[in-house]
C-alpha cells in the first residue's frame, strides 16, 4: 500500500457556518482524531486530498499529515469522505489516525479479472459483491483483491472461500458467501 503525503491547516472555528465559507472559498473542512488524542479540526485544498486519495487504493492510502503543527508525521486513513450528491466533490474528510502495529478493518474493491468460460459460451457475469472487509495491518493493505473467473462456467460461482490472499490479511465475509456467478442469458438455454 502507498503512503501519501496530505497537507493541512489547523482551524480554531468549527460549526456549519464555517465550513460553508471555507468551501465556498475552495477548501474542505475535516476532522482529525483517534485513539489517544483530541479531535482535531482541520482544512485542506481539494486538490491535495485528491492527490492524496487518487490511484487504485483510494481511500484506503496510508496518508502522513503535513503543515498541521502538532499533527506533522501522523499517519491517518480515510474514515469518512462526504460528497456533493450532485457535484461529487469532497465536501467534509474524517481522518482516523492509525497505529501501524495494530490491524484495522477496511472495505477493498473486488477485481474481476478474465473472461469467464460461460461468458464466452453466451453466460451473464453477475457479480455479487464489489467490495470486501478484511482486516489486517495498515502496511498489508491490499489496493484490490483479485477474482479470477476464467474457469466459470454457467451456473457456476466463485465464493470467499475460493480466495487465495497473502499472508497476513482476514476476510471478514461468511466463506461460503458468493462473489460472483455466472448466468445464462436471459430468454436463452444453458
Amino acid at each position: 500500500m502507498s503512503q501519501q503525503v496530505l497537507n493541512v491547516e489547523l482551524r480554531e472555528s468549527v460549526g456549519k457556518g464555517v465550513c460553508r465559507r471555507l468551501r465556498s472559498a475552495g477548501k474542505i473542512p475535516g476532522v482529525v482524531y483517534g485513539k489517544g488524542m483530541e479531535s482535531v479540526s482541520v482544512t485542506m485544498s481539494p486538490r491535495d486530498l485528491n492527490v492524496a486519495i487518487a490511484g487504485e487504493g483510494g481511500v484506503n492510502h496510508l496518508i502522513t499529515l503535513s503543515g498541521g503543527g502538532s499533527l506533522d508525521g501522523i499517519t491517518v486513513i480515510v474514515s469518512d469522505l462526504q460528497k456533493d450528491c450532485l457535484r461529487g466533490t469532497p465536501t467534509h474528510v474524517d481522518l482516523h489516525k492509525i497505529n501501524m502495529t495494530e490491524k484495522l478493518r477496511v472495505f477493498v474493491p473486488i477485481a474481476f479479472v478474465g473472461t469467464s468460460i460461460g461468458v464466452k459460451s453466451g453466460g451473464l457475469l453477475d457479480p455479487l459483491m464489489h467490495e470486501l472487509e478484511v482486516e489486517c495491518l495498515p502496511e498489508n493493505i491490499p489496493d484490490h483483491i483479485e477474482v479470477i473467473v476464467r474457469n466459470l462456467n454457467i451456473g457456476d460461482s466463485f465464493h470467499v472461500s475460493d480466495l487465495l490472499l497473502p499472508e497476513g490479511i482476514k476476510v471478514l465475509a461468511e466463506p461460503k458467501a458468493s462473489l460472483v456467478t455466472v448466468l445464462p442469458k436471459p430468454g436463452g438455454a444453458e
